[in-house]
């Protein structure tokens, strides 16, 4: 093979995944009591509104720590209820730098009674706590092991669900200075777990076409890809929503928002998106496609501002 075509292949073999710098950003759910769920996510998850826009009926409004933006609230009165068992959301997953940041989080939401926590888990490579927000919308707060402790086997990731004991968790991890200063540690998106209609389908799209790669493909009823050798930007399920179809207008999942470094990145999304034959929108920051169950995903370039982010 010559120089020119190892180039090629190279080039070729890159644009076929996404950037090791994607990364996530925030999330929109459409909501039926804006002033509810605004208050909900400020007080159990210490995020503060960041800026808000009225666009024709609807009242978008992005909550986050200091300027990064971890959630933007549409509201949208009048849609049905979050469906459990539909396409669409298993829970956002909001990623904190270290232990006692997350106890003090965790801390807060359990005592916000307008959530219901719904179980904590050690994932090997991660700690994570479970929550339902005061619409159904599902929460994950989490905190990364170190990657060094990540374990594989045979080329696969080793995750697990085992035993993680919320009140020994608190007892060892809390402490007064991060409790009174817990809206000013930093926190982002790290994953969307998603639920969808069938494995094979949820992997052409996620994988084949937008271009993340897998890291358990193992776990009955589940996949899990990212970019970079994360543990997962992205999971899909079948465990409520097997053999779910096309969503149905409702509250809930607006938006996955990702985040690639650069226009090429977004030049070869599109191409895997014109050879897969799925339509797409590019506005030249961005290109907004719809999954097989209709959850929109937008992919854009870094430094995005909070306009951008609201007129997503």
């Amino acid at each position: 093979m010559s120089t020119s075509d190892s180039r090629t292949e190279h080039a070729s073999a890159a644009g076929r995944v996404l950037d090791p710098a994607t990364d996530m950003d925030a999330v929109s759910l459409r909501v039926g009591d804006l002033e509810t769920m605004s208050s909900y996510y400020a007080n159990a998850l210490a995020l503060e509104p960041i800026e808000e826009r009225t666009r024709g009926a609807e009242v978008h409004r992005v909550l986050g720590r200091g300027r990064v933006a971890m959630v933007r609230l549409i509201s949208t009165p009048g849609l049905p209820p979050v469906d459990p068992r539909q396409a669409g959301l298993f829970h956002t997953a909001f990623l904190f730098d270290d232990a006692p940041a997350l106890a003090a989080v965790v801390l807060r939401a359990a005592q916000d009674q307008r959530g219901s926590f719904t179980g904590s888990s050690d994932h090997l490579v991660s700690e994570a706590f479970y929550f339902t927000d005061p619409e159904g919308n599902g929460i994950e707060l989490y905190v990364d092991r170190d990657r060094s402790e990540w374990r594989y086997e045979n080329g696969e990731l080793q995750m697990a669900t085992l035993h993680l004991d919320p009140n020994d968790y608190l007892r060892q991890h809390l402490d007064d200075d991060t409790l009174r200063s817990v809206a000013m540690t930093a926190g982002r998106v790290g994953h969307v777990h998603l639920q969808v209609g069938d494995i094979p389908t949820a992997r052409a799209f996620y994988i084949d076409a937008l271009g993340f790669e897998t890291t358990v493909a193992s776990y009955p009823g589940a996949l899990f890809a990212s970019a970079g050798g994360y543990h997962h930007h992205i999971a899909m399920n079948t465990w409520n929503s097997g053999g779910a179809g096309p969503r149905a207008a409702g509250l809930g999942l607006g938006d996955v928002a990702i985040t690639v470094p650069g226009r090429d990145d977004l030049d070869a999304l599109i191409a895997r998106l014109r050879e897969h034959r799925l339509p797409f929108a590019d506005d030249g920051r961005s290109v907004i496609v719809s999954d097989p169950w209709g959850t929109q995903v937008t992919l854009a370039l870094p430094g995005a501002d909070v306009d951008e982010v609201l007129a997503r």
